[in-house]
């Protein structure tokens, strides 16, 4: 199974390459633009502030790419900020355009907890998925086959808001209020927590991205 991950030198991409490639994908990375006609499954990975992720990915065409391939079914996948960048736009630094390929905004994680008392920002740590309002059930998405509540590893200061409710394929809770943890419309997947860092469960969920 060939994977395409991107390099737009904002991303932790050692880490991504070697989990996908321990859950049998051979990976391709892409430092620039390029046809997207080779290429099967399609990872956004992205670390660092919204506004310099896209600002990189722009500047070397891999935005309209991104956008081709998402056009074309294939199945493609954003982790972090590279989830973020799915959407329409972000508050980070002031408000700043996405990619538009899901509706919604990003924002900043609030700063006090659903009792007032403060939260430390940036959210760092592990956290278990919780289903939305719309969901009682991963089968047939990427989180397929986990146990209840399974613990993944986050490490944001913003989260995303889509507008359609059907899109949130799971939440998680920082200081008792919601945070938007994956989405999944059709053949685009996000995740806000780093599967390659979140052992074997997040191994699971790569896997289940390379079956799509």
């Amino acid at each position: 199974m060939n994977v395409s991950i991107l390099d737009y030198g904002m991303c932790n991409l050692l880490s991504v390459v070697r989990a996908f490639e321990h859950c049998g994908a051979k990976v391709i990375v892409l430092d620039r633009a390029t046809d997207i006609g080779n290429i099967d499954r399609l990872v956004i990975p992205g670390v660092g502030a919204f506004p310099d992720c896209l600002k990189e990915m722009r500047a070397c065409g891999m935005d309209r790419m991104i956008t081709e391939f998402a056009n074309s079914g294939r199945p493609l996948l954003g982790i972090c900020v590279g989830m973020q960048a799915l959407f329409e736009e972000s508050e980070e630094f002031g408000l700043s355009p996405g990619l538009g390929l899901l509706p919604g905004s990003v924002v900043a994680i609030q700063s006090t907890a659903a009792d007032g008392s403060r939260l430390r920002i940036p959210h760092i740590g592990w956290c278990p998925l919780i289903y939305p309002d719309l969901r009682t059930t991963w089968v047939n998405s990427v989180l397929e086959g986990l146990p209840d509540r399974p613990e993944m590893y986050f490490v944001h200061s913003y989260t995303a808001v889509p507008k359609v409710a059907e899109h949130r394929l799971a939440d998680a809770k920082y200081g008792g209020r919601l945070i938007s943890a994956a989405v999944q419309a059709d053949n685009i997947v996000g995740l806000q927590f780093h599967p390659e860092k979140s052992a074997s469960l997040g191994l699971t969920v790569i896997s289940n991205f390379l079956r799509i």
